[in-house]
C-alpha cells in the first residue's frame, strides 16, 4: 500500500525526483567522469555511488548509519561500536573518499563500510533493495530528498543523530518551507546537537525534537602510533613547534606570513602545516618555498631535518600525531568562511587553542572554549603570530589554557548515553518483530 505521507510530497520534490531520474545518465557518466578525474572517487568502488553493492548483506537485523565526511564519520564510531554490542550488523555510508580511507582504518571488525549512493531514485533504490536496512541513522545535516522519501516509503524508521542547523542554512530551507517541512516530518526523531539548532528544526517542520549534544565530545581522543610518534619526536627534538590543523585554501599563506614573523624571536622553529583536504599538500609545500622556506612533506615519507622551516603532513588519520607533537594549534577553516574546525581533539590532546573568527560551525563549542578561557581568536597573520608567539614562550599561560581547554569539552560530554537512550525504543520494537 502506498505510503499516507506521499501524498503530501510538494511540488518542489516531486520535481525534484523527476529531474534526478531523467539525469542518471549524466551523473553516471560526465559527472563520474569528471570526479574519476578529480581525485574525488575511488575507480575501484564508483559503482557504489550508483547504488551497485560491493559486500553482501549479513543475514540478521542491520542498522544503517550515515557521516558524510570525516567529521560525521568519526562522531558516529563510537555509536557503531556500541550499536555492535547489541548484536547488529552496521552498516555504515560516507561522501568522501577521505572519510572512507579514514573507515578503513577506524571502523570495529565486522562493520561493513560503502559509499552513498549518489541522490537518483533508481540508484536509492538498489541500494535500499540490497541492503534492506531494519533502523535509518543519518548524522548531523544530510538531507538528501530522495534517500529521505524512499527509504521512509518502505516504513524504514530514519533517525537524525549530533543534528545540527546553522543559521544561515536555516534561512536559506525558509524559502521552501513546504518541502523541508515535509522532508523533516519523515525523521522519527531528530536529535539535535544544541538548543538552537533543536529551536531552528523545530520551527522548521520537524515534528520530534529533543537535544542530546554533540557526540564529538565523546569520541575516544585520536591514537598516535608509537613509532611514528618517537620517531617525529626525534625529528623535531627541542625545536618550538608550531601546528596549523585543518587549514584551507587561502589560509596556509597567512600561516606561512606568520611564520615570518615569529622566526626571529624563535630559534629553528618548526611550523606543521596539515591541510584538511591532503591532496592539496603539494601546493602548499610550493608556497613555502616560494617564501623562502624550506619545507618536506610527510606523504612522501619524510621527516624534518633542521633545515626544513615547514612540515607539510598531508595524510590521513594522523591527527592524534601531531596535536601530540605540537604544544600550540591553530584550528583551520576560521580565517576564511568556512565555519571552522572541529576544536576537540586538540582540547583532548593537550594543545593550546589558536583560531579565527569565523568559527559557526562549532559555535556552542567555541562559546564554551572562550568562557573557560580555553581557547585564543585571531583575526589575521599579525595576530595569529603575536597569540602563538605568547603561547609559545609562556610556559604557564599555555599550561592553564591547555587546562581550562580540556575541562571545558569534558564537561560537555554524555552526548553518547543520551542519544543511545532516546533510540533504545527503536531497538525493542526490532527485537520484538524479529522475536
Amino acid at each position: 500500500m502506498r505510503d499516507a505521507r506521499a501524498t503530501r510530497t510538494p511540488a518542489p520534490l516531486r520535481a525534484y525526483a523527476r529531474a534526478t531520474a531523467v539525469l542518471s545518465p549524466f551523473v553516471a557518466g560526465i559527472v563520474a567522469k569528471r570526479r574519476l578525474q578529480r581525485g574525488k572517487e575511488d575507480p575501484e568502488r564508483v559503482r557504489e555511488r550508483r547504488g551497485e553493492p560491493t559486500e553482501e548483506r549479513p543475514h540478521g537485523r542491520l542498522v544503517w548509519l550515515h557521516g558524510a565526511s570525516v567529521g560525521e564519520f568519526l562522531s558516529i564510531v563510537p555509536l557503531v561500536e556500541r550499536l555492535q554490542a547489541r548484536g547488529v550488523t552496521v552498516l555504515v555510508t560516507t561522501v568522501t573518499l577521505s572519510a572512507a580511507r579514514l573507515a578503513a582504518k577506524r571502523l570495529p571488525p565486522g562493520a561493513i563500510h560503502q559509499f552513498m549512493p549518489w541522490d537518483v531514485p533508481a540508484y536509492v533504490d538498489r541500494f535500499l533493495n540490497h541492503w534492506e536496512p531494519d533502523l535509518a541513522i543519518f548524522a548531523e545535516s544530510e538531507l538528501w530528498p530522495n534517500m529521505i522519501m524512499r527509504t521512509t516509503a518502505r516504513g524504514t524508521p530514519l533517525i537524525q543523530v549530533n543534528g545540527r542547523m546553522s543559521e544561515r542554512s536555516f534561512r536559506g530551507w525558509q524559502r521552501v518551507p513546504r518541502s523541508i517541512g515535509a522532508l523533516l516530518s519523515r525523521f522519527e526523531l531528530c536529535l539535535m546537537q544544541t538548543v538552537d539548532d533543536a529551536r531552528r528544526v523545530e520551527a522548521l517542520g520537524a515534528p520530534r525534537v529533543s537535544t542530546t549534544g554533540n557526540l564529538k565530545f565523546d569520541v575516544p581522543a585520536p591514537e598516535a602510533e608509537p613509532n611514528a610518534a618517537m620517531a617525529l619526536a626525534k625529528a623535531i627534538s627541542y625545536r618550538p613547534v608550531f601546528l596549523a590543523a585543518s587549514t584551507h585554501e587561502g589560509e596556509d599563506e597567512i600561516v606561512l606570513e606568520a611564520h615570518r614573523m615569529m622566526a626571529p624571536r624563535l630559534t629553528n622553529l618548526l611550523t606543521i602545516i596539515a591541510p584538511r583536504h591532503p591532496e592539496r599538500g603539494e601546493a602548499i609545500a610550493a608556497l613555502a618555498e616560494q617564501d623562502g622556506l624550506q619545507a618536506v612533506r610527510r606523504s612522501e615519507g619524510a621527516l624534518p631535518a633542521i633545515r626544513h622551516a615547514v612540515y607539510v603532513a598531508d595524510t590521513l588519520g594522523e591527527m592524534g600525531l601531531f596535536y601530540r607533537a605540537a604544544p600550540v594549534a591553530f584550528l583551520g577553516g576560521s580565517l576564511i568562511r568556512h565555519g571552522g574546525q572541529n576544536p576537540i581533539e586538540p582540547a583532548k590532546l593537550g594543545a593550546a587553542i589558536v583560531h579565527g573568527p569565523n568559527v559557526a560551525n562549532f559555535a556552542a563549542v567555541y562559546a564554551a572554549l572562550s568562557e573557560a578561557g580555553g581557547a585564543v581568536a585571531v583575526r589575521d597573520s599579525q595576530s595569529l603570530a603575536e597569540v602563538t608567539l605568547s603561547l609559545l614562550t609562556d610556559k604557564a599561560e599555555r599550561q592553564r589554557q591547555r587546562d581550562a581547554a580540556a575541562e571545558a569539552v569534558a564537561a560537555l560530554g554524555g552526548a553518547l548515553d543520551r542519544t543511545l537512550a532516546a533510540i533504545e525504543p527503536y531497538f525493542l520494537s526490532l527485537a520484538m518483530r524479529q522475536g
